[in-house]
């Protein structure tokens, strides 16, 4: 087998999270993984399919769910073995601020003439305090580095000029340099999201575990579609904004992946893999016409797999008809953050509740076979009574959809803005001005905060309407009543409900445990910190809901093994 080029490496959010005693908290229970972040970004496929393209190989190791997977599992031993000519580390989510860079610091001690890579959004961020790491040689800046990781691959390779490639901040003979970015391509349509470019590179290296997504994926194997790199919209806490695009990324504008060409990835997708399919991103944001001809090319593919659509605002019931007329299992996911008007206009969400009760009745009545909305904690302007509102307000709505025969097919959730405030955020930047406090401003500090004994010292904010311990509270009593309303609403069984409760009531008791040593500030804290956190299982699969509660319905056979074999035999399109 040829040498492999880059090495693309996924890290757990906290390096060894095997032996830190820490509570990490329900950090992670809407999104599909563990409170490690074992979840590699999709930017890893259009990559690794990009360069592969392009003549370069390229593999994906995803190290934290080896780790998660096997407490025997030997980190250095694998990245010893490894010989490629550079290794590649996501810090795109800044939870990873903590593992991304001691894994890099692994890699340089077994490797120390191998160059280190780092690019993401956070890394964007911080890149001027990233590069000054010495485990760190070069930092991409932007949302589309494919190109540009190409024309390093290539520089490497030949011993050229790294100062000619778009985007990159690197160093040399201790010396920084900062490129410029020039490359933010204005759409989506030179990348590929086809997932065959992954199972193929399983069967290459033979490694099934280190490509999976994260942990629970073979059981569930939901898969996502992007429509576009960028945000029409500047919500305050964002890290993903238009604002942040703007400044972090040099993208002035929204790119969007044309329809076809999105649609297409849904069809191999769906060919493949009998799972729903998320499309992240509102095909709204590009206008009614591009979204309409989503929903047509989409069509034209004849998926059956549910898919779930991501809506930022409601969208209206001429659209929703569109959808319902070509589309058989369409589903929808919308964010409110809050039942409050005021606090969801401060949030950047101009829309009334009659809008999105609108949307709700109507998708159902059209045939959407489900609707899910999100509610956060920590938002500005919103306070503890507030928070417990909004649950009510779920339970009202719950109780509308039950009433219009459609119990079961609208499911709320509520979780905390956390661990953090995004870097580069309009809050984060200015938080007096939109009503926070920040505890931790720096790449560093963040890396250390990962390393605090619980979540609640973690959080790199509070604001003047809840501090961190009303955060942290009424996040734990908003579980409880919301797990509470849909027990009665039949979404959960009681069995579940009461699991949930036992678990928020041991994290609670733990954290006053946790917060009692803290307090005392004794000289073996430590030893009594992983003394408390030897019985508890701080990596569950989830803290405030169960995790299936937000599965849409698979087939009976999860992949089509025939087609899938066929695929693997085909060469890989150039």
């Amino acid at each position: 087998m040829r040498k492999t080029d880059l090495i693309l490496l996924h890290a757990p959010s906290v390096y060894d999270f095997r032996d830190k005693p820490i509570l990490h908290g329900p950090v992670s229970d809407v999104v599909p993984s563990t409170q490690i972040f074992e979840m590699y970004p999709l930017g890893f496929l259009t990559m690794l399919s990009y360069l592969q393209r392009h003549g370069h190989s390229v593999r994906i190791i995803n190290v934290a769910l080896k780790m998660l997977r096997s407490r025997r599992f030997n980190v250095d031993r694998l990245i010893r073995s490894l010989n490629p000519k550079a290794f590649g580390i996501d810090l795109h989510w800044m939870v990873h601020a903590q593992g991304s860079l001691e894994l890099a610091a692994i890699v340089k001690k077994h490797h120390p003439d191998t160059p280190v890579i780092f690019g993401g959004l956070s890394a964007s961020h911080y890149h001027e305090e990233l590069i000054d790491y010495p485990q760190v040689d070069y930092v991409f800046k932007g949302d589309s580095v494919e190109e540009p990781l190409r024309m390093l691959m290539d520089v490497l390779g030949n011993d050229g000029d790294p100062g000619t490639v778009p985007n990159l901040t690197w160093k040399k003979n201790g010396q920084v340099h900062i490129n410029d970015i020039t490359h933010s391509p204005a759409d989506m349509d030179t990348v590929s999201f086809d997932y065959m470019h992954i199972m193929r590179s399983c069967a290459r290296h033979l490694d099934l575990v280190g490509h999976l997504p994260f942990k629970s994926w073979t059981r569930y194997p939901i898969v996502a579609s992007l429509v576009c790199r960028g945000c029409n919209y500047n919500c305050p806490t964002c890290g993903g904004s238009a604002n942040v695009y703007r400044a972090n990324c040099g993208r002035s504008r929204t790119a969007f992946r044309s329809p076809e060409l999105l649609a297409g990835d849904m069809g191999v997708i769906s060919r493949h893999i009998k799972a729903p399919i998320m499309v992240l991103g509102d095909i709204l944001q590009g206008g009614r016409d591009y979204a309409d001809r989503v929903v047509e090319a989409i069509a034209q593919e004849n998926i059956h797999n549910h898919i779930a659509f991501e809506f930022f605002v409601p969208p209206p019931r001429d659209f929703l008809e569109h959808m319902a007329q070509h589309l058989p299992n369409f589903n929808i996911q919308i964010s409110p953050e809050s039942h409050d008007e005021k606090v969801r206009r401060v949030f950047g969400r101009p829309y009334g509740n009659a809008k999105l009760e609108a949307m709700i009745s109507d998708a159902l009545e059209l045939g959407c076979k489900r609707v899910d909305a999100f509610f956060m904690i920590g938002i500005p302007e919103q306070t503890v009574r507030s928070v417990g509102d909004t649950v009510e307000y779920c339970g009202e709505l719950m109780e509308r959809v039950a009433a219009q025969g459609h119990a079961g097919q609208f499911r709320p959730f509520i979780s905390p803005l956390a661990p953090f405030l995004d870097p580069g955020s309009a809050a984060f930047m200015e938080p007096e001005k939109h009503g926070y406090r920040l505890f931790h401003r720096t790449l560093a500090e963040h890396r250390q905060a990962l390393l605090a004994p619980s979540w609640k010292y973690t959080m790199n904010y509070e604001s003047k309407w809840m501090t961190r311990n009303q955060l942290v509270d009424c996040t734990y009593d908003a579980a409880l009543k919301l797990n509470g309303l849909k027990a009665a609403h039949g979404l959960l069984t009681e069995q579940a409900a009461k699991a949930i409760g036992e678990r928020i009531g041991r994290e609670r008791k733990l954290m006053a445990a946790i917060d009692n040593v803290v307090a005392t500030e004794a000289e073996d804290s430590a030893e009594q910190l992983t003394e408390l956190m030897t019985s508890f299982q701080a990596t569950s699969h989830t803290t405030l809901c169960p995790k299936e509660e937000m599965h849409w319905p698979t087939a009976l056979m999860l992949f089509n093994p025939l087609r899938i074999a066929r695929s693997l035999l085909t060469p890989a399109p150039r």
